[in-house]
């Protein structure tokens, strides 16, 4: 075994694994055989055994999965609490009452950018995209306002803002903090705050971008549009070209996706037996409500004192349990005879989804959690009470003198170290490496690893999620709107690029 407290053979094989990985994100393809075979290389060079370097690839990834699972939990359960009011048609009564509220094209585009956030802060964007690509998205068309503002407003607000912060899932809050050893109700917080300050930024400008296009409100505005390209025709490049969580793809799949008209949209609400209305009725109220409830309980003991505060991964217990509760209830007044069989059929359905989109992350997860000595002892076989390996941060610490000590020049390193692992179009896949690397900088040169984390994860999200690259999630959100991918990059890419420079300013400023 090799020594633990010296600077060996593994700390090299580690710091080319993590450039292996990056370089693999720079050419957009998948990272997890480099995570699995970098593992493997720093396994074997930590403990000169092939037999436990091979356990060592299993151990990596078995640790990121009790690390994390609480995350893939949260989203399989609000993923069937979702398809429970599907079936009720709740999800489509919750946005209906906004369609009529989008009296013009500049009201629609603030209202399409507020409804998708609130959805995909609690649903996550990929069924929001669908959602309100298929219900609100005729709407605002016809109120004036141009596909291509359409597709401006839903990418920034859901791809960008919803899951850049993931305030309500906390998917990308709990993976930036276990890497960064740090506190995750802290990088939530901050995530939140800098996200709103991109998103207001981008808003912003794409706003006055598309703003000499607006016309007054017409039926020829939604005629001509629905004259354009299909959607059939827009999923097939989705289908070709996709992100590496499928996202996308899952998006396009949606059953909503032929929803276009009010009277569709009636006679889909009007399909219901009688007797299920009220339901239809009671939990498009009660579910959205609920959650409000839950981001109430989160915020208030911030600005009043004294309140019980909801810390760590409390948040997404509640968010989490009360998906499970609304699950049970909503199935029951769907399906009286036939509810336990279906309540587990959603279950499981949440679980294939949340397999598919984040389960590429355990064995990128567990390659990096090497790298923090938090979790490297786990991996890595070492006895209780022994000294386990450091690697990133003893190999910055190493490296002090080439470090800036300029806490702006780390923020924006890190932002850029972000924004690069996004380039595979995933968003999430480059976190532990952001939060590793922020608590290793963060030690060394005295800024909070939490808001380094929180920075690498707007560099990655904002990039990869779904407003930055072309083949990210970003083709789901202009295949509804059907408006040139390219074209939506191009009108994204400086108001995005501008608030993240902001919010990396900000950061270093406020915390």
């Amino acid at each position: 075994m090799t020594e633990a407290t010296g600077f060996t053979a593994a700390h090299f094989v580690f710091l080319l694994g993590v450039l292996a990985i990056i370089a693999t994100m720079i050419f957009r393809a998948n990272v997890v055989v480099p995570a699995i075979v970098a593992t493997f290389c720093v396994g074997l060079a930590w403990s000169g055994s092939l037999v436990q370097a091979l356990e060592i690839v299993f151990n990596a990834s078995l640790v990121a999965a009790r690390e994390l699972f609480n995350i893939f939990l949260v989203i399989a359960l609000m993923t069937a609490l979702l398809n429970a009011l599907r079936d009720l048609k709740s999800d489509v009564r919750m946005v209906e009452p906004f369609r009529r509220a989008m009296s013009n094209g500049h009201l629609a585009y603030v209202i399409l950018a507020a409804i998708t956030y609130v959805i995909s802060l609690f649903f996550w964007p990929t069924p929001a995209v669908p959602l309100v690509g298929a219900i609100l998205l005729p709407a605002a068309i016809l109120a004036g306002l141009p596909a291509m503002g359409c597709a401006l407003a839903i990418a920034i607000a859901g791809q960008g803002m919803a899951l850049a912060s993931d305030y309500v899932i906390r998917v990308g809050p709990g993976i930036s903090a276990k890497a960064a050893g740090v506190e995750m109700t802290v990088v939530a917080d901050r995530c939140l705050v800098l996200s709103w300050i991109v998103g207001g930024i981008a808003l912003f400008f794409c706003y006055l971008s598309i703003r000499g296009s607006i016309r007054p409100p017409s039926a020829e505005h939604l005629a001509a549009w629905q004259r354009g390209a299909t959607l059939a025709d827009q999923h097939a490049v989705v289908e070709r070209d996709i992100g590496t969580f499928d996202k996308s793809q899952l998006a396009a799949a949606s059953p909503h996706a032929t929803i276009t008209t009010e009277a569709a949209i009636q006679a889909e609400i009007a399909a219901l037996p009688p007797a299920l209305a009220p339901w239809s009725k009671l939990f498009a109220i009660v579910a959205p409500l609920a959650f409000l409830g839950i981001i109430v309980a989160m915020v208030l003991p911030k600005a009043i004192a004294g309140l019980p505060e909801i810390k760590g991964g409390d948040g997404a217990a509640l968010v989490g349990g009360t998906a499970a509760i609304l699950l049970v209830l909503a199935t029951l007044a769907r399906e009286r005879a036939r509810f336990l069989d279906v309540t587990a059929d959603h279950i499981i359905a949440g679980f294939v989804f949340a397999f598919k989109a984040m389960g590429a992350v355990l064995p990128i997860a567990g390659f990096f959690f090497i790298g923090a000595v938090d979790t490297s002892g786990a991996i890595l076989g070492v006895p209780a009470g022994n000294h386990a390996p450091d690697f990133l941060f003893e190999m910055v610490k190493a490296a002090q003198g080439w470090v800036p000590t300029n806490h702006y020049l780390v923020a924006f390193g890190v932002l850029l170290v972000g924004m690069v692992t996004g380039i595979d179009g995933s968003g999430y896949a480059g976190l532990p490496l952001t939060g590793a690397l922020s608590s290793a900088l963060g030690q060394t040169v005295g800024i909070d690893p939490a808001t380094l984390a929180a920075v690498g994860q707007m560099g990655a999200v904002w990039t990869g999620g779904g407003t930055l690259i072309a083949w990210s999630s970003l083709l789901a959100v202009t295949g509804f709107a059907r408006v040139p991918v390219l074209e939506a990059v191009r009108l994204l890419f400086l108001p995005v690029i501008g608030g993240l420079i902001v919010c990396t300013i900000a950061a270093v400023l406020i915390w």
